[in-house]
């Protein structure tokens, strides 16, 4: 086999286990998000009724979290997103954070994996793209990168 082969074959099984791990997810409507974002702006769900959004859990601890950053960030000036910090410290601690990385994107600080919990994510990563309906459309664990995710808007939508 071939190394053409041999990454089709690692990309479809890679892809088999992600829609595996988050089909009880896909085509339910998102779990409502009512709270306050780190800077104090009220953050509704509704807010994005009727366009395709990204809902993204990750967390301060998370080594692949912070591989993401950028790609959060970029997709955050363009696309409607909302980010929850899962299990990472005080609101405090999660701004100093932010600051340190030198991310500004909009975060809800899920301190106690409360609204983590609703989504069923037991792992970050974790991201639910929803489509106008609020319907997830695709949810995804670990790694994503930019071009991933452009994909998945595209096939939700957005595009």
């Amino acid at each position: 086999m071939g190394w053409a082969t041999q990454l089709a074959v690692l990309l479809l099984l890679v892809l088999a286990l992600e829609a595996f791990l988050t089909r009880d997810a896909l085509g339910v409507v998102a779990p409502p998000i009512e709270a306050a974002t780190l800077e104090g702006e009220p953050f509704s769900l509704q807010q994005f009724s009727g366009e395709s959004a990204v809902v993204h859990f990750w967390a301060t601890w998370c080594p692949v979290c912070e591989l993401e950053q950028g790609m959060v960030a970029t997709a955050a000036v363009r696309l409607p997103l909302i980010t929850v910090a899962m299990q990472s410290g005080s609101p405090t601690e999660v701004r100093a954070y932010l600051q340190q990385q030198g991310v500004a994107y909009p975060v809800i600080n899920d301190e106690h994996g409360q609204l983590a919990a609703r989504y069923g994510v037991k792992a970050v990563p974790a991201s639910f793209i929803l489509d106008g309906a609020g319907r997830v459309r695709f949810a995804t664990r670990g790694y994503t990168t930019g071009w991933g995710l452009r994909i998945r808007l595209w096939l939700a939508g957005f595009f």
